[in-house]
């Protein structure tokens, strides 16, 4: 039988087993610190203030292929999507969008027909146009030191990077002498998938300089229809699973690389699939031959094309078009304001008459 110190003598020695083994695996677990230049950011909100957003306001899917699932309020509250929000008072929130269907409502028949929506949706993705606009201008300044107007490649690098918790001035020297930079592979991914994206927004004839329109398409590709064309392709490719350059409904919702560990997970999944398939099948597939194309997917991803704006307006009508005309009535958009707003309005019905 084994004595009580040499019990705790194996404990202890088993202890600092366990120990080392805990340390090794934090240190490989962590990122390589593979550049010399690497300093942590001043400042991690800004971080990414000069990169592409992953999110563009009044665009029906991400970049990355997924569906904007925001993308019925962006197109009817424009700007003033921050205004509704989920602990706002339900009364003012109520009262808000009885000013917007007034303004929607431009016969005054207190009833909104799928033109009227059709022109509402323009306008509101608009506005996201001009708020991009004036962004552009600000990230424009930020990333053209000298004030030339115009960008090189260089110059956004080395913003990029600085922004990425790099010294600016280093990189910059390194740069400049054409040494070799010390960064690390997940940067240096992103780094050569944005210079794809520079080099398509880069207006013939090329001189790899952009200029204030050029980046504003750097930055919102769907502001320019060459640079639209790009995010299609680059979307189909992440998608295509055969190399035909079309896709079928399978590759369309075919699920994210992963596991599906529990019960929940599965009902997310589910929920994934089938809004995918509904997109793919009543609004993409615009012959519904079963089959995406390149076109196709352009139009669908084209904000400011007029026909989608009408299908669209159609829609959204037939969501909360209770009493079936064709048309929306006040008591049905509060009724169905999670939808329009993403803002859930208690007791409309008590209320909207008296305040209507």
């Amino acid at each position: 039988m084994m004595s009580r110190q040499a019990f705790l003598c194996s404990l202890g020695s088993l202890y600092l087993s366990l120990l080392f083994v805990f340390l090794l695996m934090d240190v490989y677990a962590r990122p390589a610190n593979n550049s010399a230049l690497k300093e942590k950011p001043a400042d991690s909100k800004d971080e990414n203030e000069i990169l592409p957003p992953d999110h563009l306001n009044g665009v029906k899917m991400e970049m990355d292929g997924h569906l904007n699932k925001e993308f019925h309020q962006e197109v009817f509250l424009g700007k003033e999507m921050e205004e509704f929000e989920e602990d706002s008072e339900p009364r003012k929130n109520r009262k808000k969008l009885m000013v917007i269907f007034s303004k929607v409502d431009i016969n005054n028949d207190r009833k909104i027909g799928a033109k009227e929506m059709q022109r509402w949706i323009m306008e509101k993705t608009d506005e996201h146009f001009q708020e991009a606009v004036e962004e552009n201008k600000m990230h424009f300044r930020a990333v053209d030191p000298d004030g030339d107007g115009h960008v090189s490649w260089d110059e956004y690098k080395i913003k990029f990077l600085a922004s990425k918790g790099f010294n600016e001035k280093e990189i910059a020297e390194k740069i400049k002498n054409n040494e070799e930079l010390k960064i690390d592979e997940e940067t240096q991914e992103v780094l050569d998938n944005l210079k794809d994206r520079w080099y398509q927004a880069d207006n013939p004839p090329p001189d790899l300089l952009l200029n204030e329109e050029e980046f504003l398409s750097f930055l919102h590709p769907e502001h320019s229809r060459g640079m639209l064309k790009f995010m299609v392709k680059e979307i189909i490719r992440d998608l295509d699973q055969d190399g035909d350059k079309k896709l079928t409904l399978s590759e369309f919702i075919s699920l994210p690389v992963g596991t599906v560990e529990n019960q929940q997970a599965q009902d997310i999944d589910d929920d994934w699939v089938k809004d995918r398939r509904k997109e793919f099948e009543e609004v993409i597939d615009a012959n519904h031959d079963g089959i995406v194309t390149m076109e196709e997917l352009e139009e669908y991803m084209d904000p400011m094309n007029e026909y989608n704006a009408l299908n669209e307006a159609k829609q959204m009508i037939a969501v909360a078009d209770e009493n079936q005309n064709h048309h929306l009535e006040l008591e049905e958009i509060l009724k169905y304001s999670e939808y329009f707003t993403g803002s859930k309005l208690m007791d409309y019905a008590r209320n909207v008459h008296e305040e209507f």
